[in-house]
C-alpha cells in the first residue's frame, strides 16, 4: 500500500510540473513582448505612431537602410524601391516597397518588421505601413506598398545607421481558417 501511495504522489507531482511547464510556455510570448518593448531588444517595433515628436534636428543625418526577405514558402518577389535614405531625426519620410505574386494563385502576405540595432527600434516610428495589414495579391499581380515613418530626435548619437528589415510570409491559410470561424 505504501508503494502505491508513493506512486500516486509521484504521478500527481509530475502532472503538476507538466501543467506548470505548459502554462509557462504560454506565458513566455507576452512576457517576451513586454521585455522587448521595455528594452528595445530584438528590434521589435510598435504599431502605428499616434503622434509625431515635434522638431527636426537639421544638424544630424541618420542613414536608414531597407532590407527584405521572403519566406521560402512564399512565391513572391519583394524589394524596397530604394535601399537606403538619409533622414534628419524628426523628419517624416515616405518610401515604398514593391511586391509581385509569381504564382498562379491568389495569396495573402504579411510583412514582419525588425529594426537593427535593437535599441534603435524604440526611436523608429511608423505612421503608415503595409506591415499593419495583410497584403492580398491575385495571381501575377504586383503592387507598390508605402511606408511613412520618422525617427525620434532623441535617437542616441552613437546610432548613425538603422536597418529596417521585413520578412514576408504567406498567411493565406491562416486568414481563410479565421474567416471560416475555426
Amino acid at each position: 500500500m505504501a508503494g502505491r501511495d508513493a506512486n500516486r504522489a509521484l504521478v500527481t507531482r509530475l502532472l503538476l510540473v507538466t501543467l506548470g511547464m505548459f502554462g509557462f510556455g504560454f506565458a513566455l510570448v507576452p512576457l517576451y513582448d513586454v521585455f522587448c518593448e521595455v528594452t528595445g531588444i530584438n528590434g521589435k517595433t510598435g504599431g502605428p505612431a499616434t503622434a509625431q515628436v515635434s522638431g527636426v534636428n537639421r544638424e544630424r543625418l541618420v542613414t536608414v537602410e531597407f532590407v527584405t526577405s521572403v519566406h521560402s514558402a512564399m512565391p513572391w518577389e519583394f524589394e524596397p524601391e530604394i535601399n537606403r535614405i538619409q533622414v534628419h531625426p524628426g523628419e517624416t519620410k515616405q518610401v515604398a516597397f514593391l511586391a509581385r505574386n509569381l504564382s498562379g494563385d491568389a495569396i495573402i502576405g504579411q510583412a514582419i518588421p525588425s529594426v537593427s540595432p535593437g535599441q534603435g527600434a524604440l526611436y523608429f516610428s511608423k505612421i503608415e505601413c503595409f506591415c499593419f495589414n495583410h497584403q492580398p495579391l491575385g495571381a501575377g499581380e504586383q503592387t507598390k506598398m508605402p511606408l511613412l515613418f520618422y525617427l525620434d530626435p532623441a535617437l542616441p548619437e552613437e546610432i548613425q545607421t538603422l536597418t529596417l528589415s521585413y520578412t514576408l510570409y504567406n498567411v493565406t491559410d491562416k486568414v481563410q481558417e479565421r474567416g471560416k470561424g475555426v
